[in-house]
C-alpha cells in the first residue's frame, strides 16, 4: 500500500549539470552548453547557454505555438526582433516571450552576447540545436530544418522588420 510518502518515482529529479561537464556545440559564431532538456526534468522546461562572438548571428525570425522562450542576457548585448518592433538587451535584462509571437535574435552589432536561454514547457530541443549547428558548420542541408518544424516546435517567418534590421548593419 502506497502513503502519501512514497511519490519519490513521481517527483521529478533536480538536475545538475556542472558547467566543464556540459554537452557543447559549436559553428563558426557561437558555442552552446546544453543545461536541461526536456527528459530530464519531467516537460516542465528545457534551457541551455548561448556564447555568440561580436555581431554574431543568432537566429532568423520565427515563433513557437507550444512554448514560451525566455532569454537572461549574462553578458554583452543581444539585439532582439520583439513582433514588429527591434530592441536591445543588455547583461541582465530578462525577456519572455509567448508563443505565437515572431521573434529573432543576434549579437548586437559590435558586441559579443551571452544568454540563458529557457523554454517552457520543455521540449527536445538538444536536437534540434545540434541539427542546428550542423546546418551552420555546412554538414547538413538547410532544408531538414523546415522539416523538423512541428517537431521541435519552431517555425520561420519572414519578416521585413528583422530583414531591414540586418541590412542596414551590413
Amino acid at each position: 500500500m502506497k502513503t502519501e510518502h512514497d511519490v519519490t518515482s513521481t517527483v521529478p529529479q533536480a538536475v545538475l549539470t556542472r558547467s566543464g561537464e556540459a554537452e557543447t556545440c559549436a559553428d563558426p559564431s557561437a558555442v552552446m552548453a546544453f543545461l536541461a532538456d526536456s527528459p530530464q526534468t519531467a516537460g516542465a522546461f528545457t534551457s541551455y547557454r548561448s556564447t555568440f562572438a561580436r555581431g554574431a548571428a543568432g537566429a532568423p525570425a520565427h515563433f513557437h505555438t507550444r512554448a514560451w522562450e525566455i532569454f537572461f542576457v549574462l553578458g554583452g548585448s543581444l539585439q532582439v526582433l520583439l513582433g514588429e518592433e527591434v530592441t536591445t538587451l543588455d547583461q541582465g535584462d530578462f525577456l519572455a516571450v509567448p508563443p505565437h509571437t515572431p521573434h529573432a535574435f543576434r549579437a548586437a552589432p559590435g558586441a559579443e552576447a551571452d544568454v540563458l536561454f529557457v523554454f517552457t514547457p520543455g521540449m527536445d530541443r538538444f536536437d534540434y540545436l545540434r541539427l542546428l549547428g550542423q546546418v551552420t558548420r555546412g554538414e547538413a542541408d538547410p532544408r531538414r530544418l523546415a522539416e523538423t518544424s512541428e517537431r521541435f516546435d519552431n517555425h520561420y517567418v519572414d519578416s521585413p522588420v528583422w530583414r531591414a534590421t540586418l541590412e542596414r548593419s551590413q
